[in-house]
This record gives structure tokens, sequence and C-alpha cells, in this order.
């Protein structure tokens, strides 16, 4: 999945599950400060993402993330490292 795509996705349901501001959504603003989220936000965002793209994140890969990029990529690593299935 492109990149362009993923951050589509990521974005809509950032601004209609947890009612962030599209303007606050930058590559390089900090997410977690960005976000302001609680560890039951954090299950909600993991189930999302599955959900939406197959995946799961863990709270190890959540403590990598700094930036919204960072978020963006991980997703990307972890849909291009899932096994293609024939």
């Amino acid at each position: 999945m492109e990149k362009e795509r993923i951050i589509t996705i990521v974005n809509e349901f950032l601004i209609n599950e947890f009612e962030i501001d599209a303007g606050d959504i930058q590559n390089n603003a900090p997410l977690k400060e960005t976000l302001g989220l609680d560890s039951l936000d954090y299950i909600d965002l993991v189930v999302i993402i599955e959900s939406n793209f197959g995946v799961k994140l863990g709270e190890a890969d959540f403590k990598k993330m700094i930036t919204f990029d960072d978020f963006y990529t991980a997703i990307q690593d972890r849909i291009e490292a899932k096994p293609m299935v024939s």
C-alpha cells in the first residue's frame, strides 16, 4: 500500500474517531502531544489500525514514534512485512 493512501486513511479515522483537528495533523508534529490520547484511546487506535490495515502495532511500536510521519511509516513497514497470501 502506498504511503499516501495510508496517510489518508489514518488521518480520516483520527479526525472522525478521535476528533483531532485536521490542521493539527502534520508530518513532523509530535504524535503523542497532538493526539493527547489516554491508554484506552491507544487500545482503540490499535483496533482501528488492525481493522483498516490488517496489522498490529504494540506498545513498543508507539514508544518509538515521535512524529506523525513515524506513525505512518510504522504502519507501512508492518504492511510490507506481512506475508502475502496467495
